[in-house]
């Protein structure tokens, strides 16, 4: 079953979509916004579709019922990773996909985006997917599952390009967390597009003018 989501389209027809998970906490209209800061007006008609999350306890949260694709236990992110609700993350990532698919927009036409938490799935499902896709977004976030990743990764997706940006000030994903999960990618041959910005866990004006730059390359076919 597919997630609900909120969508918006650049204009009629879109050829190309960008599926874009939102971080802990929040719903699919948190990034509806971004969209006209971001879109391009030379970029080919485009369908943005933010889904929300599942409710469920969070255990960092004193176990209150938020929108989350999993649970965190604990504050380093690490320790006891709920792998059950991940794995039920990337299948509804995978729903996504396939309804993109059903809707005329091909894999490789396709943008994996997520902040923070959405991030973390967006890299876990992207570049465990079966096709390739037409890159990844990961803002303010870490690759999670990392002891099954380098067996559970498809050669599709090894060179899917990856837009990273992080804040250097960021509390709750720190900067060496992220640069730990670059660095991971990056020896297993990874195109990773690395930036950082004097930020906390947010995202900044700066960052949405590189990704629009980068996007615009990826957009292109």
């Amino acid at each position: 079953m597919s997630l609900p989501t909120v969508e918006i389209e650049t204009s009629a027809n879109p050829t190309h979509s960008v599926i874009w998970l939102h971080g802990l906490g929040a719903d699919g209209n948190d990034f509806a916004p971004i969209v006209p800061e971001l879109v391009d007006p030379n970029w080919p008609a485009l369908r943005f579709v933010f889904p929300h999350a599942p409710v469920r306890p969070v255990t960092v949260n004193g176990g209150m019922p938020m929108r989350a694709w999993y649970d965190i236990v604990g504050v380093d992110l690490v320790s006891r990773q709920d792998e059950t609700g991940m794995r039920a993350s990337i299948a509804s990532v995978e729903t996504l996909i396939a309804r993109e698919n059903e809707r005329g927009v091909p894999t490789s036409r396709i943008l994996l985006a997520g902040f923070s938490q959405g991030g973390a799935i967006a890299l876990a499902a992207g570049l465990r997917h079966a096709d390739r896709l037409a890159g990844i977004i990961a803002l303010s976030t870490y690759l999670p599952m990392q002891g099954s990743f380098a067996e559970e990764r498809t050669a599709a997706n090894a060179v899917a390009p990856i837009f990273w940006g992080h804040g250097t000030g960021d509390p709750i994903v720190p900067l060496t967390r992220g640069v730990g999960s670059r660095d991971l990618l990056q020896s297993l041959g990874y195109q990773v597009s690395w930036h950082t910005y004097p930020m906390p866990h947010s995202v900044c004006a700066e960052e949405v003018t590189d990704l629009r730059n980068w996007m615009s390359a990826r957009l292109a076919d």
